[in-house]
């Protein structure tokens, strides 16, 4: 539809999806997946990054609490991930026992291999979430 200047609009009733002046119809990404699914999820990804090796383990410094950050240290590998195989969260969930504490799981798999980590995030005064501990079971990742 054009108007009398020969400009486009849009037909009535339906909502700008875009910011006005840009003609492109790719829409923004929107937040990554693991943040869309809930913190337990990104969690889940950086925990399992540092436990392998991937991330140095004071990456994870500002999003612990309590005796984690400690736990990470005694999980974390001491030599780096190279010839090993690359672990990966194979399903992630969690349970709410309260307002402001998520208990979370997520399944590893390393190969043949499946690892079970458990973890607790707690929501501080400023509203973002820290890990205040983690466990893990079965075969190192």
């Amino acid at each position: 539809m054009t108007g009398n200047d020969g400009s486009r609009r849009r037909p009535a009733g339906r909502p700008r999806t875009r910011p006005a002046g840009r003609h492109d119809p790719r829409r923004p990404a929107g937040p990554p997946r693991t943040l869309r699914q809930g913190p337990h999820h990104w969690f889940a990804e950086h925990l399992l990054a540092v436990i392998s090796g991937l991330r140095p383990v004071h990456s994870l410094l500002g999003h612990t609490i309590g005796p984690a950050y400690q736990q990470l240290i005694t999980l974390a590998p001491t030599d780096p991930l190279r010839d090993r195989l690359r672990p990966t969260v194979r399903r992630c969930g969690r349970f709410t026992p309260g307002p402001g504490v998520i208990e979370a799981f997520a399944r590893i798999a390393t190969g043949d291999r499946v690892t079970a980590m458990a973890f607790r995030l707690e929501q501080g005064p400023d509203l973002r979430w820290r890990c205040a501990a983690v466990e893990l079971q079965g075969p190192r990742p």
